[in-house]
């Protein structure tokens, strides 16, 4: 999997923004008209239109929403044209270790071994933006579609650096691992 599309995946993980999104592709435009259809408030609509936005996968015009189906297109095509390898870009030991614990986009198991779980974890990491703050329930969400223990990764992740957090309370965001330029 890209790091754009474990991104987009990420997006479409939490359960809010997955139900607008959808709800945009099966035509609702406004967001009175998502919140009806969605029966989530319309702060709600629109701090997901907002996020769905700034991934590329919704956009507003004159007050319309529609969907940007190609961004999930290319995304696809771009993970198959890497090959049926999904770590093929990484270095070797880092593509050795990631084959051992993730197949098909999920996580198999957590490692015990420091050195692996660092390569695990900066991998994962590349899910959340520089300079956006998550929830505890967005960052949740991301790392649910990885591995059902979200909240040892979440600690893990503290932890070792790849995500901070104000005195333990608040809000997330990423401080540390490998960046896609």
């Amino acid at each position: 999997m890209t790091s754009e599309a474990a991104s987009l995946l990420g997006q479409l993980a939490d359960r809010d923004r997955l139900t607008v999104f959808a709800a945009v592709v099966l035509g609702d435009r406004t967001v009175d008209q998502l919140a009806a259809t969605t029966r989530l408030t319309g702060r709600v609509v629109a701090r997901a239109l907002a996020r769905l936005q700034s991934a590329g996968l919704v956009e507003e015009t004159d007050g319309a929403w529609t969907a940007r189906l190609e961004t999930l297109q290319e995304a696809t095509r771009a993970g198959a044209a890497q090959g049926t390898d999904e770590h093929a870009r990484a270095d070797r030991e880092t593509a050795v270790v990631l084959r051992a614990f993730i197949r098909n986009g999920r996580l198999t198991s957590i490692p015990t071994v420091r050195r692996k779980r660092l390569v695990v974890l900066d991998y994962l990491a590349r899910v959340f933006e520089p300079g956006v703050r998550y929830s505890e329930k967005e960052v949740n969400a991301s790392l649910r579609a990885f591995h059902d223990d979200v909240a040892a990764l979440r600690r893990y992740l503290v932890d070792e650096g790849f995500l901070s957090r104000e005195g333990g309370v608040g809000d997330y965001w990423r401080t540390g691992g490998s960046v896609d330029v």
